[in-house]
């Protein structure tokens, strides 16, 4: 039997938390991921779980920069099957600023077959940037 949407999103927290979940596996060969708020540097969207796994695995030295205390989601359903909205919260220390942290997404998940075939991630592009003590970064890109 495939799995749900929310039991879907449920690995997707589990990858944010560390537990050893690799996120392109959780989509489907031709899956899209979509970043509509990326900041300057990162891509808009992702087609494919191939595109998905060689992005995110060039940039899985990201979790090294903050140590996550916990991550906390809420599901909501919406009147089409396929389609949960999650919010995924962590929190924790970022090691670039040494201060407490809370970092905050919104996804649009759609899942066919126990796969994810769009994946719109809504990210404060700020909220990233200041996690990963990067904000010069951001307002210098934003600038030019």
């Amino acid at each position: 039997m495939s799995r749900s949407p929310r039991e879907v999103v449920e690995e997707v927290r589990r990858m944010v938390a560390g537990e050893n979940v690799v996120f392109a596996d959780l989509f489907a060969p031709d899956g899209v991921l979509t970043y509509p708020f990326a900041p300057p540097g990162m891509p808009r969207e992702l087609r494919g779980r191939d595109a998905i796994r060689a992005y995110h695995g060039d940039h899985a030295d990201r979790r090294d920069m903050f140590a996550m205390d916990g991550v906390d989601m809420v599901v909501r359903t919406t009147d089409d099957p396929e389609v949960v909205v999650v919010e995924i919260e962590h929190h924790g220390t970022a090691r670039a600023t040494a201060a407490p942290y809370r970092f905050r997404a919104l996804g649009v998940v759609r899942v066919r077959d126990g796969e994810i075939v769009q994946y719109d991630d809504y990210m404060d592009p700020l909220a990233l940037a200041t996690l990963l003590g990067r904000t010069p970064d951001l307002v210098a890109a934003l600038q030019s």
